[in-house]
């Protein structure tokens, strides 16, 4: 390759945290490595890819041109790589993985039964992480997979593959609540009851919202709390019907239940081995 990994990787993370030095950081290099890098490839490509006149760079009419084409080049180069451990007979011994609760577990099962007899002695772990958390865990090399709904916006490093199952949310509460009797349920009427919502270890970073909410770190816990009437939630389909005591109803909520897509994704920092690799064939060649 003519132009370095290194110096499309920092052009590529300049642009998407938007300074040299969030770059610098999230790539764990110092910020005089990230715009030597940088300025290396400006000088390779013959223009200039930030205006840097401001107090952080702009990305100039030419460097937008150029980073679609440098974004082609690293997907290539980790399909690439990604064909090389497929083909490696060099088998990790330790795999490690975190699912969310609205995975269904009957797919889980099936999916380790077969991982069993293709590889039975590689040390597995598998954890209960949601949304950022499960992100947060690949980027500090906690896990090697996740498998999580699909995401706005991800950090560079994360990459991703669609799987062909989906998980179906809906709105829940108590049978014995008031609003289990109504026809129809809007937003107001929600807004005057408890929510219990999800908050994952990341986000609880932020600030908490105003108003009537309790919140949990996965939806097993929301579960419980909905079936002791401490208010209404969303929750999968699936947990409430297979793991749920009869106790929760559906809100007829206009926009639910709604289909969640759902994602496997991995660090292309640190990519997972070829049993790893095989794990993300099978999650996306999975059906319902």
């Amino acid at each position: 390759m003519r132009y370095s990994p290194e110096s499309l990787q920092a052009f590529v993370y300049a642009v998407e945290k938007g300074s040299f030095s969030a770059a610098a950081r999230a790539l764990g290099k110092s910020q005089s490595t990230v715009s030597a890098a940088i300025a290396n490839l400006e000088t390779d490509l013959g223009f200039k890819l930030f205006n840097r006149a401001g107090r952080e760079p702009v990305l100039t009419e030419a460097g937008g041109h150029a980073l679609r084409r440098v974004k082609e080049i690293l997907t290539a180069s980790q399909r690439l790589d990604e064909l090389a451990v497929r083909l490696s007979d060099d088998v990790e011994p330790r795999l490690s993985m975190a699912i969310s609760d609205f995975w269904q577990a009957d797919h889980h099962e099936q999916l380790l039964k077969r991982f069993e007899a293709r590889y039975p002695h590689i040390a597995f772990e598998c954890m209960i992480a949601e949304d950022e958390d499960v992100i947060d865990l690949l980027l500090a090399n906690r896990i090697h997979l996740g498998v999580i709904r699909v995401q706005a916006a991800l950090p560079a490093a994360i990459a991703t593959s669609r799987l062909q199952v989906q998980a179906q949310m809906a709105v829940f509460i108590h049978r014995d609540h008031p609003l289990a009797r109504q026809p129809e349920v809007s937003q107001t009427d929600l807004a005057r009851v408890r929510e219990l919502r999800l908050n994952t270890w990341a986000s609880v970073r932020e600030p908490v919202s105003a108003g009537q909410v309790w919140s949990a770190p996965s939806y097993w816990l929301l579960l419980e709390m909905a079936e002791q009437g401490f208010g209404w939630s969303i929750l999968p389909r699936w947990l409430v019907e297979q793991y749920g005591h009869g106790l929760l109803q559906t809100l007829p909520l206009a926009g639910w239940p709604q289909n969640i897509a759902v994602d496997a994704v991995w660090s292309t920092q640190t990519p997972p081995g070829p049993a790893g690799r095989w794990m993300i064939d099978q999650l996306c060649a999975q059906r319902a």
